[in-house]
């Protein structure tokens, strides 16, 4: 538990790093004067291994260390307290963006636990390949009673080749050096 919960603060502290420090509001600051946002005036990317990065432009967001619940059956995904008291207390239409390409799904809101998608986020999983360790930040892009969109990135949790001979990292006898 104790590796469980390091690995979490350290995946925590390399997105805050990649997507540009404390530039977005955490769900924690959001506060929503309109329901409808404007749009990011400049979108800057930066090209990492095929995956897209970019900074946050300030809207609240979330992020997840996805595990074998969100990426196996039953594919699903709750989303955080701290988000869904800022979501609406609706079963409406989400979409979710990554890389361009957009994916529709619903957001069960009206339930007293477990806000979550249902279980069109599989395909959203699926497509993207998402496995367990992986980080997804989830940026609340717009928001009504009508519709809520997030834009992702990905953070993909596979340890780079040059580091795998090292060692396994399998228990805390055996960490994982990098030099």
């Amino acid at each position: 538990m104790q590796k469980q919960n390091s690995l979490l603060a350290n995946w925590k502290d390399i997105m805050t790093s990649a997507l540009g420090g404390s530039s977005g509001k955490g769900v924690e600051n959001a506060q929503f004067r309109d329901q409808q946002f404007p749009t990011a005036s400049k979108h800057i990317a930066i090209e990492s291994q095929g995956d897209e990065f970019w900074p946050l432009s300030g809207k609240p967001y979330f992020t997840m260390i996805l595990a074998k619940s969100h990426v196996q059956p039953l594919y699903q995904l709750t989303l955080p307290a701290k988000m869904t008291a800022i979501l609406p207390s609706l079963e409406i239409p989400a979409f979710l963006t990554y890389k361009g390409k957009e994916w529709q799904m619903v957001y069960h809101g009206e339930v007293c636990k477990g806000k979550r998608f249902d279980t069109n986020w599989k395909k959203f999983a699926i497509d993207n390949k998402l496995k367990v360790g992986d980080g997804c930040v989830f940026e609340l892009i717009e928001c009504s009673s009508e519709k809520i969109k997030f834009k992702v990135q990905i953070l993909r949790g596979d340890i780079p080749c040059k580091f795998e001979d090292k060692t396994n990292g399998e228990s805390e006898n055996m960490p994982i050096i990098i030099e």
